[in-house]
C-alpha cells in the first residue's frame, strides 16, 4: 500500500485524452486522509496508525451507475505543519482538489481553513474543484457538513472555483460515493468552460 500504483482495470473509452483524473487529498494531520484514501481502493476501514510522512498514491475506480465507472489518480499528501508547503507541488495541474476535515476536531476549523484558502488562491490553483469532506461524521459531537462548510468560508473561495461539501465517515464509506460524483460533475463542468474561453480567443 501506498508509495505504489496501484493495477486496476483502465479507464472507460468515454473519458476523451487521459487514463484517470488527477485528484489531491490534502487536509491537516489526523483528519483522516489516507483511511479514506483506502476505504475507496478497498471497500473497507484500514486504520493508519502512523502519520503520512510523504504521500500515498492509488488509482481508483468509482461507479457511476449502471455499467459506467470513472477512474482517478488520486494522491494522499501528508497534513503536517512542516509538509503543507509541499502541497503546492503536487496540486499543480491538479483536475481536482479533495481537503478533508476532522468533524469533531471544532477547535481546529480555523487553522483549516487558513489552510484551505492558502491552497486554493495559489496561481496555480485558481479555479481547480473543491470537494470538501467533512468526515468522521461517525463520532458523537462531530459538526454536520453544513457548519463545517460556513467555518471553513467556503463563499469566500474564488467566484471561479466550484466547490462542493460533502459528510462522510471513513469507517463505513458514508457519503463518499456520492462526494466523488459531484467531484467528477465538477471536474467535467470546468473542462467544458475551459474549451469554451480558449476558442473564445
Amino acid at each position: 500500500m501506498g508509495n505504489q500504483l496501484a493495477e486496476i482495470a483502465p479507464a472507460p473509452a468515454f473519458l476523451p485524452h487521459f487514463q484517470a483524473l488527477h485528484v489531491v487529498v490534502i487536509g491537516l494531520d489526523a483528519a483522516g486522509k489516507t483511511s479514506l484514501l483506502y476505504r475507496l481502493k478497498f471497500k473497507e476501514f484500514v486504520k493508519s496508525a502512523a502519520p503520512t510522512k510523504g504521500f500515498n498514491t492509488e488509482k481508483i475506480r468509482v461507479p457511476l451507475g449502471g455499467s459506467r465507472a470513472i477512474a482517478f489518480q488520486v494522491w494522499d499528501v501528508g497534513g503536517q505543519e512542516k509538509l503543507r508547503p509541499l502541497w503546492k507541488s503536487y496540486t499543480r495541474r491538479t483536475d481536482g482538489l479533495v481537503f478533508v476535515v476532522d468533524s469533531a476536531e471544532g477547535e481546529r476549523m480555523e487553522e483549516a481553513r487558513v489552510e484551505l484558502h492558502r491552497i486554493t488562491r495559489t496561481s496555480e490553483n485558481q479555479g481547480v474543484p473543491v470537494l470538501l469532506l467533512a468526515n468522521k461524521q461517525d463520532l458523537p459531537g462531530a459538526l454536520a457538513a453544513s457548519e463545517v462548510e460556513k467555518l471553513l468560508a467556503l463563499h469566500e473561495l474564488s467566484a471561479a472555483t466550484l466547490s462542493y461539501t460533502q459528510g462522510c465517515s471513513a469507517v463505513d464509506g458514508l457519503g463518499l460515493q456520492q462526494g466523488l460524483e459531484k467531484l467528477y460533475e465538477m471536474i467535467l463542468k470546468r473542462k467544458k468552460m475551459l474549451r469554451h474561453s480558449k476558442k473564445k480567443r
